[in-house]
C-alpha cells in the first residue's frame, strides 16, 4: 500500500481519491506499514486524508522523528540526511566490460561493481545472440570467474577488460537445466502459463493498445499526417447509455500469441536413464523430438553436448547416428536437421526480445485470471515432470533436499541490520524467502485438499487430519477436537487462522530482536480453509504441554509466564498498544502476561523463542460481542449492538486501535492546553472558562461554519472542567468525553444546505478530530503556544516540571484513559472478556478501566470512524470502484467487513445519499457476493472431484442466471465402475458419492443468501431472485460473476454468456475452467525505501520538485533492490516519477515511467483491477502530450471498458474519464462523439458533485467548446452561461476564473451575432451576398491539452529558480487561503489545481 497518499494534508485537493484505495492489490489487509507501527503511539500519523491534517502541526511532525529514535529500533537514522549520505555510498559506478562469445562479435556489456558474476551469466541467457546457452563459463585472461563472487573482488577486472565465453562439459544437472532453458524459449511468448496461474506468470494486454513499445513508436509516427489516419468510433458497447457488458474484450487477442511452431514434441525419451555401460561413455539422459517436418529423432545429451543416435520407439541403439550433428547447445543441433526450427527460432527470440521486459518478469506472487480462452493442451516434458516431483522455488539448484523453510525465514530476520546497505540485504533477503514460501505453502495446500499428501495421523477422520509436506505444516479450518467450542466452533476455527495471520504481521512489522514467529499462509481452496506453517525444530517430537513456557495452551485454565518472553514482548507492547497484565492460573496465583492468554511461547531446537497463535493480538470488538452485564453507550444500542456473531474471536483492526489513539492524543493534548490556558487566565483574571468561550466566538467569522468552532470550543472546556475536578472517577471523564461525542450525534438529523452532508456530519463530538487542532488555533489566541507548553511537558515525561503541570497532565491522563500518570500512553489488555480468563483482585481498577476503553475504541468506531468513511466518500477522497477497494477502503479506517451492513444502513440515512449511489451499488453488490462466497464454500465441501465442474456451473447458475429451474448436470454415468466396492474409505476430504448439491433451486439459493446476509451482516435483502436485485439496487450481472469469480477462485471461459435467457442456462460445465486457491500471506516491506518514497512525496507536496524527484528515483532503486522488478509499491513510484517528469516538461520520459506502471498494474494486480484502470487514464495523458492521439484514445477506449465491467457507468469516476475522452475527440475533431462523452460526464458530475459544483462549472465549459467549434452558439451561449453562474456564486466576480468565462461568453456573443448577421445577408441578397468568412475554430492541440490537463489536475510549471520561489509562496499562500475561506463547495479552488500528487 505504498502510496499512503494518506499522509498528504487534506488540503491539497487533488491527492486523487482513488490512490488511497489503490495500492494493495495484494491482498489489502497490508495497510500495516512498518513504519506507522514504528512512531510512538502518539503520532500514528495519518490514517486517512483526513486525520492528515493533523500533521500540519509542526510539533506532530517533531515528536515523530524523535519518538522513531527512541523506539529501540534499528532503523536510527536521524530523518533523510543520514540516509542520503549512506545512499551515496551504494551507487558505486558501473563500467563496460567486452564479451566474447564463441560464434558472435564481440558487444560491450555495462556492469556494476556489485553484481555478481552470475548476474552475467543471466543476461548472456537472454541475450537475443546467446540465449541458446547455459553451460558456460566466464574467463578473464584464462583464468575462470567464480559465478557466486562480486565483481569488485575480481583482481584485475575494470573498464574494457574482455571476458570469453567458454563452453564447459555438460553433467546430468546441467543437461536438465538446458533442456528447461531452451523449453522456456520456446514458450516464451506463450500465455497459457499465465492463465494457468503458474511460474509467477500473469496477463498484461498494453502493447496490444500501444503496438509494441511506446518509446519508439513516438518517434516513427510523423505528427503531421496523424489526424488523417485516426479511426476514433469506439466500438457500440463502449459508448455512454450502452447497456450491453461483453466479457470477451476483456482479454482481446494477441496476435504474437499464436506462437511459431519450432518443434512439434520435445520429450524425455522412454529410454532413461542411461544403463551403466553407456554412462560409462557420457551418456547422460536421452530426449525425443518430433520437428515441424515431421521428423522423428532421437538425441542424446553427453557431457560433449547433444547428438543424434539411432535409437527408436522400439529399439534401443545408443550409438550415434550419421552424421551426428554433435552441438553444445540443442539449438544448434535442432537448426542444422530442421531448416523450419531455424528460420522460427530465430522470429521467436526476435519477437521474445522485443518485449517489455516487465511483460516477461515473474512477479513475485502468483496473480490468478478469473477468465481464460480454450487453451489447447500441449506435450510438455518439463510441466509433466515438475508436477510429479516436489520441485518448488528452484530446487534444481540445490538437488536431494527440501528447504528448512523455518530455518531460512529465522536466518533472514537475523541478518545485521545497522546500517542501508545491511538493512537492504536482509529485508531483500526476508521478501524472497517470503515469497517462496508463500508458493510452497499455496502448492502444498492444493495438494492436501486434492488428497496428493498422506496424513501424519491417517487414523482419523479426515476434518481431523493434519500434513506434512516439504517442511510446511498444514491443518484444516475445522474445529479439532472442540478446542474451539466456547468460541463458537467451526466458525471460530474458520477465523481464527486469519486474525493469527494479523498477529503474525503485526509482530513481523514491529520486528524486535529475538522473538521470531512462524511463517504463516492461509489458503482456501475448494471450500476449505488451510493453515500452512513453519515448523518449529523439535515440536514435533515433544508433547505440547511440555513445550509451552509462556501462555496458555487451553484458553486460561492453565497459565504459565517466562521471564525472557516478557522481556521480548514488553518491547512490542508500545507499538501493538498491549498492556501488560495479570491472570490467575489453575492455582489462584497471579501470572504476568504481555499478550492474551493463547499467545503460546515455545523455545525451539535450535534455542530461538518463537510466540504463536497471535489470533488475539488486537483488543475484542465488543459491538459483536454480547457480553452478560456489561453496557455499550446508548448511541450504539440505538443502532443495534452488541451484535450476535458468529464466533467470539472478533477483534479491532490494527488501524482502528492506531486511529483511536491518535483521536485520544488530540483529546488529551487540547486538553493540557486548555488548562494551561486557564491557569494563565486564572493568574491574569479571574473569570476563566467564560474568557475562553467569548473569544472564541468572535473570530468565527474568519471560518466558513461558524457553529463549528463554537461546538468545538464548548465542547472542550466542558470536558475539562471534569476532568480537573475529579481525581479518582475515571469512568466519569471518559463518559464525559464520549457524552460530547452523543450530543454531537444529535445533530446527524440537521443535514447542511444544499443535499451536501457538509461538517455537521463529523465535526460535532468525538469525530472532530480532523478539524478540531486547526479551528481551536485559530480561534483561541494564545493557544498554539499553550499546546507547544503541553507538548514540552509531555515530551519531558513527567520529570523536572513545576507540580502544577504535572497536575494538568496527570488530569488529562486520567480524563483519556492512559496507562500512566506522568505521559500519554493508551494500551490494551486483550484478555479482558475472554470467557475463562480470570484477574486478580487487585487489579480490578485497571480492568474496569480496560472494559472503558474498549467501550470507548468500539464506540469510537461507529461514531467516528464509520461516518468519516462516508464523508470521504462524499468528497471524493475515497473512491471504491469493486469490492476489493472498497474493502481496502474499510480496512484503512479500522473497519472490519463485518460492519458492512452497518456502514449501508448509514449510507441510507444520510441526507445525500443520491450522491453516493455508486458507494451504496458497490456496498450491497459485496455484501451479496460475499453471503453466496460462504454458502459456496460449504456447498463446495460436499462435491466430490468428478462432479466439481458440473457443481461449480450448476451454482453460478442458480446465483445470476434467470433460467428459473437450473437442473444439475449430474456426472454421466458411464464413468461409474458397476463393481465398484462400497468398503473403501474415501480418504480425500469432500469424498463419497454426494449429489446433495444436484437439489440447489435459484429460490432456494437466494434465500439462504437473504438470511445469510441478516445473520451475519444484520442488513435486510428484500430479493428472491438475481433479477430483482439487479432491479432493486442496478447492479450488473456481469459485475457480480466477477467478484464472486475472484472471491472463491473460479475460473470461467471468457465467452458471451447470457444471462437473461428463460429458456436455458447460463453456464454449462464446460465453462468452468479451473479452480484457483485464495491466498492470504504477509507481505514484508521494503522500509527504507519507503520512507524515502514520503520524504518524496512531502517534497513534491511543498514545490520542491527536483528534489522530490530525486528522492523518489533513489526510493524506485532501493524499492528495485529490495522487491525485484515487480511489485505494487514499485507501481506507485512509476506512477509518481511519471506525473513529475510531465509537470517538468519531460514528456517521453513521463510515457515510459507510465508505460511501466501499467505494465506492473495489469502483471501485479490484474488486467482489471482498479488501480490498472487508473494507470491507464494517466498513460492516456501523456500519450496525448507526446502527440500520440490514435494511441491515448485507445488506451482511453480501454479504460472505460475495464470501468464498465467493473463498476458499471455510473460512478463519480466515469465523468473523469468521459471528460478526457471527449476532449481528445473534440481535439480530432470528432465533435458529436464528443458531445456524446462531455455530455456524459457533465450528467454524473452533476449527480456526485451537486448542480453547484466547480467541477460542473467546467464540465459545462468543455460542452460549451465543443458546440462553439460546431458553431452552434446558441447551445454553447446557454452552457457557458451555467458555468459563469456556478464560478460568479462560487468564486466571486473578481477571481480570474469569472473573468475567463465571462470574456469567453463575450467572445460567444460575437460569434453568434455575426453568425446571425451573415445569415440575415444571405436571406436578403440570395446568393450575392458580401459574406465576410466566418472563423471556424478547430481547437489547437495545445488548447485541448491545456483543459485535459486541468481536469487531470495538473497545473504546470515553468523552471526557473524566481519562478519556483514565487509558487511555492504561492502555494503556500493557497494552502491558506483553501484553509480560511474554503467555500461552500467540496474542493476549493479546484480549476488551477495545486502540484498535483498522487
Amino acid at each position: 500500500m505504498v502510496s499512503k497518499t494518506d499522509d498528504i494534508p487534506a488540503s491539497v485537493p487533488n491527492c486523487n481519491p482513488v490512490d488511497l484505495a489503490d495500492e494493495a492489490g495484494d491482498g489489502a489487509q497490508d495497510s500495516k506499514e512498518t513504519s506507522k507501527t514504528r512512531l510512538k503511539d502518539s503520532c500514528g500519523c495519518g490514517h486517512s486524508a483526513d486525520t492528515a491534517m493533523v500533521n500540519g502541526d509542526g510539533a506532530h511532525e517533531r515528536t515523530e522523528e524523535a519518538e522513531s529514535k527512541q523506539d529501540g529500533n534499528s532503523e536510527t537514522d536521524g530523518g533523510e540526511e543520514s540516509n542520503e549520505q549512506e545512499v551515496i555510498v551504494i551507487q558505486d559506478t558501473g563500467f563496460t566490460v567486452k564479451i566474447q562469445a564463441p560464434g558472435t562479435e564481440p558487444f560491450d556489456l555495462q556492469v556494476s561493481p556489485q553484481e555478481m558474476v552470475q548476474e552475467i551469466h543471466q543476461v548472456l541467457m537472454d541475450r537475443e545472440d546467446t540465449c541458446h546457452r547455459t553451460c558456460f563459463s566466464l574467463q578473464l585472461d584464462g583464468n575462470v570467474l567464480d559465478n557466486f563472487a562480486e565483481l569488485k573482488s575480481i583482481e584485475g577486472l575494470q573498464e574494457g577488460s574482455l571476458l570469453k565465453v567458454v563452453e564447459e562439459p555438460y553433467t546430468v544437472r546441467e543437461a536438465r537445466i538446458h533442456v528447461r532453458h531452451i523449453r522456456d524459449l520456446l514458450k516464451s511468448l506463450d500465455p497459457s502459463d499465465a492463465y494457468n496461474g503458474v511460474d509467477c506468470n500473469s496477463l498484461s494486454f498494453l502493447s496490444i493498445f500501444t503496438d509494441g513499445d511506446l518509446g519508439d513508436s513516438g518517434k516513427r509516427k510523423k505528427k503531421g499526417n496523424e489526424l488523417e489516419q485516426i479511426d476514433c468510433t469506439p466500438p457500440e458497447h463502449i459508448l455512454p447509455g450502452s447497456k450491453d457488458r461483453p466479457l470477451v474484450p476483456l482479454q482481446p487477442h494477441n496476435k504474437d500469441w499464436k506462437p511459431m511452431q519450432c518443434l512439434k514434441v520435445l520429450t524425455m525419451s522412454g529410454w532413461n536413464p542411461p544403463p551403466g555401460n553407456r554412462k560409462m561413455h557420457g551418456d547422460l539422459m536421452y530426449l525425443y523430438m518430433v520437428t515441424v517436418e515431421e521428423r522423428h529423432v532421437s538425441v542424446t545429451a553427453s557431457t560433449r553436448g547433444f547428438y543424434l543416435n539411432q535409437s527408436t520407439t522400439y529399439n534401443f541403439n545408443p550409438k550415434p547416428s550419421n552424421p551426428s550433428f554433435l552441438s553444445h547447445s540443442l539449438v544448434e543441433l535442432l537448426s542444422q536437421i530442421s531448416p523450419a526450427f531455424k528460420k522460427n527460432f530465430t522470429a521467436l527470440q526476435k519477437k521474445r526480445v522485443q518485449r517489455h521486459p516487465f511483460e516477461r518478469i515473474a512477479t513475485p506472487f502468483q496473480v490468478y485470471s478469473w477468465t481464460a480462452p480454450q487453451v489447447d493442451h500441449a506435450m510438455d516434458c518439463v510441466r509433466a515432470e515438475d508436477a510429479y516431483t516436489s520441485r518448488l522455488g528452484y530446487e534444481e539448484h540445490i538437488p536431494g533436499q527440501t528447504r528448512d523453510w523455518n530455518e531460512e525465514l529465522q536466518t533472514t530476520r537475523e541478518l545485521p541490520r545497522k546500517n542501508l546497505p545491511e538493512r537492504l540485504l536482509r529485508e531483500r533477503a526476508i521478501f524472497k524467502v517470503h515469497s517462496d514460501f508463500a508458493a510452497a505453502a499455496t502448492r502444498g495446500a492444493m495438494a492436501v485438499i486434492d488428497g496428493n499428501v498422506m496424513a501424519i495421523n491417517p487414523g482419523e477422520e479426515t476434518r481431523m487430519q493434519m500434513f506434512i509436506w516439504n517442511n510446511i505444516f498444514f491443518s484444516l479450518g475445522f474445529d479439532v477436537r472442540d478446542h474451539y467450542r466456547e468460541l463458537g466452533g467451526d466458525a471460530a476455527a474458520h477465523a481464527a487462522p486469519t486474525n493469527d495471520l494479523n498477529g503474525v504481521r503485526a509482530y513481523g512489522a514491529v520486528d524486535v530482536e529475538g522473538l521470531y514467529t512462524l511463517g504463516t499462509v492461509v489458503v482456501d481452496y475448494r471450500g476449505y480453509r488451510v493453515t500452512a506453517q513453519s515448523i518449529i525444530p523439535g515440536i514435533l517430537e515433544r508433547e505440547q504441554e511440555q513445550s509451552v513456557i509462556y501462555g496458555s495452551i487451553d484458553f486460561g485454565k492453565t497459565v504459565v509466564s517466562h521471564s525472557k518472553y516478557l522481556e521480548l514482548l514488553e518491547k512490542t507492547s508500545r507499538p501493538l498498544k498491549v498492556q501488560s497484565h495479570n491472570v490467575l492460573n489453575e492455582k489462584n496465583e497471579a501470572v504476568e502476561l504481555c499478550s492474551s492468554v493463547e499467545c503460546k511461547g515455545i523455545i525451539g531446537n535450535d534455542g530461538r523463542h518463537y510466540i504463536l497463535d497471535l489470533l488475539r493480538t488486537f483488543p475484542p470488538d465488543l459491538n459483536f460481542l454480547p457480553v452478560d452485564g456489561e453496557e455499550l453507550p446508548p448511541e450504539s444500542r440505538r443502532q443495534g449492538f452488541p451484535r450476535q456473531h458468529r464466533h467470539r474471536l472478533a477483534c479491532l483492526r490494527q488501524e482502528l486501535i492506531e486511529a483511536f489513539v491518535e483521536h485520544r492524543y488530540l483529546l488529551f493534548m487540547k486538553m493540557a492546553a486548555l488548562q494551561l490556558m486557564q491557569q494563565k487566565a486564572n493568574k491574569d483574571a479571574k473569570n476563566d472558562v467564560p474568557a475562553i468561550t467569548e473569544t472564541a466566538e468572535t473570530p468565527s467569522e474568519s471560518n466558513a461554519d461558524t457553529t463549528q468552532t463554537q461546538t468545538t470550543a464548548s465542547d472542550s472546556p466542558s470536558a475539562t472542567e471534569v476532568s480537573t475536578d475529579s481525581t479518582s472517577q475515571t469512568e466519569n471523564d471518559t463518559v464525559a468525553a464520549s457524552q460530547a461525542a452523543t450530543d454531537g450525534e444529535e445533530n446527524h438529523s440537521k443535514p447542511a444546505t444544499n443535499g451536501h452532508l457538509e461538517p455537521a456530519v463529523t465535526q460535532n463530538g468525538e469525530c472532530k478530530s480532523p478539524l478540531e487542532g486547526k479551528e481551536l488555533e485559530e480561534s483561541i489566541p494564545g493557544l498554539a503556544q499553550a499546546k507547544e507548553l503541553a507538548e514540552t511537558l509531555v515530551a519531558e515525561d513527567g520529570s523536572c516540571i513545576d507540580p502544577k503541570s504535572r497536575e494538568v497532565v496527570l488530569n488529562a491522563c486520567k480524563a483519556v484513559g492512559s496507562i500512566s500518570n506522568t505521559s500519554f500512553d493508551i494500551r490494551f489488555n486483550p484478555d479482558i472478556f475472554s470467557p475463562g480468563v480470570r484477574f486478580p483482585d487487585d487489579s480490578a481498577d485497571d480492568v474496569q478501566k480496560q472494559k472503558q476503553l474498549l467501550k470507548d475504541a468500539a464506540f469510537f468506531l461507529v461514531s467516528c470512524q464509520i461516518p468519516s468513511l462516508v464523508k470521504d466518500c462524499l468528497d471524493h477522497s475515497a473512491l471504491p470502484m469493486d469490492g476489493a477497494t472498497l474493502t481496502e477502503s474499510l480496512h484503512q479506517r479500522g473497519i472490519n467487513v463485518r460492519y458492512l451492513g452497518t456502514v449501508l444502513e448509514f449510507v441510507d440515512k444520510t441526507p445525500a445519499k443520491a450522491q453516493l449511489e455508486h458507494f451504496y451499488r458497490i456496498g450491497i453488490s459485496e455484501l451479496i457476493t460475499r453471503c453466496a462466497k460462504h454458502i459456496f464454500k460449504t456447498y463446495l465441501q460436499g462435491v466430490e472431484l468428478s462432479a466439481l465442474s458440473a457443481a461449480v456451473s450448476h451454482f453460478l447458475n442458480c446465483f445470476l442466471s434467470s433460467f428459473p429451474d437450473s437442473v444439475a448436470h449430474l456426472p454421466p454415468d458411464e464413468l461409474v465402475s458397476r463393481r465398484k466396492s462400497r468398503k473403501r474409505r474415501n480418504r480425500v476430504p469432500g469424498g463419497g458419492d454426494n449429489t446433495a448439491w444436484a437439489s440447489l433451486t435459484p429460490n432456494e439459493l437466494w434465500k439462504n443468501i437473504a438470511s445469510e446476509a441478516k445473520s451475519y451482516y444484520h442488513f435486510t435483502i428484500e430479493c428472491e431472485s438475481v433479477d430483482q436485485v439487479v432491479e432493486k439496487y442496478g447492479l450488473q450481472k456481469t459485475t457480480l460473476l466477477r467478484e464472486i469469480s475472484v472471491k472463491t477462485g473460479i475460473q470461467i471461459l471468457i465467452k458471451e454468456y447470457n444471462f437473461d435467457s428463460r429458456h436455458k442456462p447460463a453456464f454449462t460445465e464446460e465453462d468452468i475452467l479451473n479452480i484457483f486457491p485464495v491466498v492470504k500471506h504477509v507481505n514484508p516491506k521494503a522500509s527504507d525505501a519507503f520512507h524515502f518514497f514520503q520524504s518524496g512525496q512531502a517534497k513534491v507536496q511543498q514545490g520542491f520538485l527536483k528534489e522530490g524527484c530525486e528522492l523518489i528515483n533513489e526510493a524506485l532503486n532501493l524499492f528495485n533492490n529490495v522487491y525485484g522488478a515487480m511489485h505494487v509499491e514499485i507501481c506507485a513510484c512509476l506512477r509518481l516519477l511519471a506525473r513529475l517528469n510531465y509537470i517538468m516538461g519531460d514528456h517521453p520520459e513521463a510515457l515510459s515511467n507510465q508505460q511501466k506502471a501499467v505494465l506492473m498494474s495489469e502483471r501485479v494486480l490484474g488486467i482489471e483491477h482498479p488501480n490498472t484502470i487508473q494507470e491507464y487514464m494517466h498513460l492516456s495523458l501523456y500519450c496525448f502530450a507526446n502527440g500520440q492521439l490514435s494511441t491515448a484514445l485507445k488506451l482511453l477506449y480501454r479504460a472505460r471498458y475495464l470501468m464498465l465491467l467493473v463498476s458499471g457507468e455510473n460512478h463519480p469516476e466515469m465523468a473523469l474519464l468521459d471528460s478526457n475522452i471527449g476532449l481528445v475527440l473534440h481535439g480530432v475533431m470528432e465533435y458529436d462523439l464528443s458531445l456524446r462523452f462531455l455530455e456524459n460526464a457533465l450528467t454524473i458530475n452533476t449527480k456526485y458533485h451537486g448542480s453547484r459544483s466547480l467541477k460542473v462549472a467546467l464540465s459545462h465549459h468543455l460542452v460549451a467548446r465543443v458546440y462553439e467549434s460546431k458553431a452552434e452558439f446558441r447551445s454553447a451561449l446557454q452552457h457557458e452561461k451555467e458555468g459563469y453562474t456556478i464560478y460568479k456564486n462560487q468564486m466571486g466576480e473578481a477571481h480570474e476564473k469569472t473573468r475567463e468565462s465571462s470574456e469567453y461568453l463575450k467572445y460567444l456573443t460575437q460569434q453568434a451575432v455575426a453568425l446571425q448577421r451573415t445569415m440575415n445577408e444571405i436571406y436578403k441578397n440570395g446568393s450575392n451576398a458580401s459574406i465576410t468568412p466566418l472563423k471556424f475554430t478547430a481547437p489547437s492541440m495545445a488548447s485541448v491539452l491545456e483543459q485535459l490537463n486541468i481536469i487531470n489536475g495538473i497545473i504546470f510549471i515553468p523552471l526557473s529558480q524566481k519562478d519556483l520561489e514565487n509558487l511555492k509562496a504561492e502555494v503556500q499562500r493557497r494552502q491558506q487561503l483553501g484553509k480560511s475561506e474554503e467555500p461552500t463547495e467540496d474542493r476549493p479552488l479546484e480549476l488551477e489545481d495545486k502540484i498535483p500528487i498522487d
